[in-house]
């Protein structure tokens, strides 16, 4: 997909690798000036330094000072900011058990970055799209905010929180000209589910084959599917779209009910 974002300044929130890599290094192909920021300073040096037009910038989400910091830089710096895409997300492996054996400082950490995270910095940006009169803001869910998954709990609370606080965010900045919109992906091939994903053979392992047969169309995203609905999202000439999240999952939560 081509679109002009030619002269469009965007920030990419968890861009040192996977989904956010691949949404920042779209925007970078279709023209814009893309800021790259990551809580992993040597991984969002890397992946930003591809590319001319970018910087890098260090930003962990959570901390309201370092989000302010990095976005009055991006506006010293371009003079504008027009685009943001709030990726920074964490889940969790090790503690995959049901909500009473959930632990409590994990819930925590899980939302402060997933939500409270997303709050901040969405924050800070809108102060500025509304001094603009414009911008497109792009909320990164999952299909867990869409549908309830087991032994995710924090996850599926924080996700689903996304989904109608990109609601809300639509409604409040319609009028200032700033779209709100997310998207919802499903199963999709990082480097980190790789891992997860297949057998020391190089096949899928039973558990995932289990899964996948939920998605109608056989297989897990490819980050580069993902990019797609945000370079969708942020086109100049995509002028009535807000207020939704798209969710871009292989059929996942079309209903789909497989043969028995």
């Amino acid at each position: 997909m081509k679109v002009d974002l030619e002269g469009k300044v965007a920030l990419v929130t968890g861009a040192a690798r996977g989904i956010g890599q691949s949404i920042a290094d779209a925007f970078v192909q279709n023209g814009a000036f893309v800021v790259y920021t990551d809580i992993d300073t040597a991984e969002v040096k890397h992946a930003a330094g591809r590319f001319e037009a970018t910087i890098d910038l260090k930003m962990d989400v959570t901390d309201e000072e370092e989000v302010q910091a990095v976005v009055k830089t991006v506006v010293e710096t371009y003079g504008h900011l027009d685009i943001l895409v709030n990726n920074a997300g964490v889940n969790t492996i090790k503690h995959r058990v049901t909500i009473d054996a959930f632990p409590k400082a994990e819930w925590d950490r899980i939302l402060n970055v997933d939500l409270n995270g997303l709050f901040l910095v969405s924050q800070a940006v809108a102060q500025v799209m509304k001094r603009q009169q414009g911008g497109r803001i792009i909320n990164i869910s999952s299909i867990a905010g869409l549908v309830p998954i087991r032994l995710q709990a924090a996850f599926v609370a924080a996700k689903s929180a996304v989904v109608n606080l990109t609601k809300v965010m639509a409604v409040e900045l319609a009028t200032d000209g700033i779209l709100v919109n997310g998207i919802a992906p499903g199963s999709t091939l990082t480097d980190a589910t790789k891992k997860l994903f297949y057998g020391k053979d190089g096949t899928f392992s039973d558990s995932v084959q289990q899964l996948l047969a939920h998605i109608p169309l056989g297989r897990p995203a490819e980050v580069h599917e993902i990019a797609q609905a945000a370079l969708f999202f942020s086109d100049p000439e995509n002028t009535y779209t807000t207020g939704q999240v798209l969710a871009v999952d292989g059929g996942w939560t079309s209903g789909y009910i497989r043969d028995f």
